[in-house]
C-alpha cells in the first residue's frame, strides 16, 4: 500500500511539474540565444570600431563580468523575494538592456555598447541564478543532471539559432552598408529592439503564471527553514564546481568568440565574417546535440564520468585543430561544441546537491564562476594579438583537463 502510495504520489508530483518546467525552459532558451549574438556582435563591432583582438573581447569581458559582479546580490535578492520574482526581475532588466543597444548605435560609442552589454547581461545572470537551481529542484534527486541537460539542450538550441539569425540580421546588413561606420553599428538597432520586447512581454507572462513554491527557497512563504551552522563554502563538490564552471564557461565562449575570426584565416577555411557566421551555429548546434543525448546517457552512467569522458575528447578536438590546417581544423574545432554539450549542466548539479538550504548562495557563487567567460577569452585574445590564433587554443585544452579531474573526483551527486 505504501508502494503504489508513493509512486501515485510521484506522478502527481512529476505531472505538477511539467508545465513549470515548460516555462522555465524557455529562459533557458532566450538567454542562450543571447549569449551566442555576442559571437556575432564581436567580428561586427570589430570592424565598426577598428579594435584588435584583446578589445574586441571587451564584448565578453563587460558581459559576463556581469556574472562575477551580480551573482551574489542576486542570489540575496531569491532569498528576500523569491525565485519567481527574481525572474520577473531578471527579464525586466535584459530587455532594457537590449534597448540601450538604440541609443549606443546613435552616438556610435564602443563604451555605451558595453555598458549596455553589462546590464542585458546583469538580467540574464538573476535568470541563471533562479532557473538552473529551480530546475535541479523540480524532481527526484537522482534525476537532476539529466532534468538539468534536458533544460540546457533548449538553451543549446538558442545557441544555435542565434548565430545563423544574427549572421543574417547584423552581419548581412553590414554587408550591403560596407565601411559606412555609423550604419554598420545601427544594423544592430532593431534586432536588439524586438529582442528587448521579448523579455518584457515574458516578464508579464512570469508575474502571472503559478511556479510551484520548492523546498529550496528561503522565502516567506517557506518558513520552516532553519540554520544549521554552515556555509555553501563547506561543501567540497561546491569549492571544486566553481572553478570548474570558471574554466568551463571560460573555455566555451573563448572557443566560440574566435570562430568567426579563426575561419576567416586563409590557413583553415578563408570565410568572409557573413559566410563564416553559419558555421558558428555547428558548434553550439553540437552542444544541442549532445545535451539531448545526453539526457539519457547521464541517467545510464555515473554523470561525472560522462562529464570527465567529454572533457578528454575536448582536449583531443582542440589539439588536432591546433596542429593542423584546412577542412580539418575547421571541423574538429567545431566539433568541440558536442563535448561542451553536457558540461555546465553536469556540473552545476554535481556542485548544488546536497548544499539544502544552501542552494540559492551555492548557486549564486557557481554563478559568479561564470566570470570566466569573461577573463580567459581577454587572455586567449591576448595570446591571439602576440602568437597567433592557433596558439590560444591551448587554453580551452587547459580548461578541459582540470573538468576531467572534477568528473573523476563527483562522479555522482551527493545526498
Amino acid at each position: 500500500m505504501t508502494t503504489t502510495t508513493t509512486r501515485s504520489e510521484a506522478q502527481k508530483n512529476s505531472s505538477n511539474y511539467t508545465m513549470p518546467l515548460v516555462f522555465l525552459t524557455t529562459l533557458f532558451f532566450m538567454w542562450g540565444f543571447m549569449t551566442s549574438l555576442n559571437d556575432i556582435l564581436i567580428p561586427h563591432l570589430r570592424s565598426a570600431f577598428n579594435l584588435n583582438y584583446t578589445q574586441a573581447m571587451l564584448i565578453q569581458f563587460c558581459f559576463f563580468g556581469a556574472y562575477a559582479i551580480i551573482s551574489m546580490p542576486a542570489g540575496k535578492l531569491l532569498d528576500r523575494i523569491g525565485y519567481q520574482k527574481g525572474i520577473v526581475a531578471g527579464l525586466l532588466l535584459a530587455g532594457i538592456g537590449c534597448w540601450l543597444f538604440w541609443p549606443a548605435a546613435s552616438a556610435l560609442a564602443y563604451p555605451l555598447f558595453l555598458g549596455a552589454l553589462f546590464i542585458l547581461a546583469s538580467g540574464i545572470t538573476i535568470l541563471q541564478v533562479s532557473a538552473n537551481p529551480y530546475v535541479s529542484a523540480l524532481g527526484p534527486a537522482n534525476t537532476a543532471s539529466s532534468r538539468l541537460i534536458l533544460s540546457q539542450a533548449f538553451n543549446s538550441f538558442g545557441t544555435t539559432i542565434g548565430p545563423y539569425l544574427g549572421g543574417l540580421v547584423i552581419l548581412g546588413a553590414a554587408a550591403k552598408v560596407g565601411a559606412d561606420a555609423t550604419a554598420e553599428a545601427g544594423s544592430v538597432q532593431l534586432p536588439y529592439l524586438g529582442l528587448g520586447a521579448l523579455f518584457i512581454v515574458m516578464a508579464a507572462v512570469f508575474a502571472v503564471i503559478k511556479l510551484p513554491v520548492l523546498d529550496i527557497e528561503s522565502t516567506p512563504a517557506n518558513p520552516q527553514r532553519h540554520d544549521d551552522g554552515k556555509s555553501a563554502w563547506s561543501f567540497p563538490q561546491l569549492k571544486l564546481g566553481v572553478i570548474a564552471i570558471f574554466v568551463y564557461v571560460g573555455g566555451e565562449v573563448s572557443i566560440g568568440s574566435f570562430l568567426i575570426n579563426y575561419l576567416g584565416d586563409a590557413k583553415i577555411a578563408g570565410l568572409g565574417a557573413a559566410d563564416a557566421a553559419p558555421y558558428v551555429s555547428y558548434y553550439w548546434g553540437g552542444a544541442m546535440i549532445g545535451r539531448f543525448i545526453g539526457v539519457f546517457t547521464t541517467r545510464k552512467f555515473a554523470p561525472g564520468k560522462v562529464l570527465a569522458c567529454h572533457a578528454i575528447a575536448g582536449v583531443a578536438l582542440v589539439a588536432i585543430s591546433m596542429f593542423t590546417s584546412g577542412s580539418v581544423a575547421m571541423w574538429s574545432i567545431l566539433a568541440v561544441g558536442l563535448c561542451n554539450s553536457i558540461m555546465f549542466p553536469t556540473i552545476f548539479s554535481l556542485a548544488v546537491s546536497g548544499l539544502g538550504q544552501h542552494t540559492s548562495q551555492g548557486s549564486g557563487l557557481l554563478c559568479v564562476a561564470i566570470v570566466g567567460g569573461a577573463l580567459l577569452p581577454v587572455l586567449q585574445g591576448v595570446i591571439a594579438d602576440h602568437v597567433g590564433l592557433q596558439a590560444g587554443f591551448i587554453l580551452p585544452i587547459l580548461c578541459f583537463l582540470y573538468i576531467m579531474l572534477y568528473g573523476l573526483k563527483f562522479p555522482h551527486e551527493q545526498e
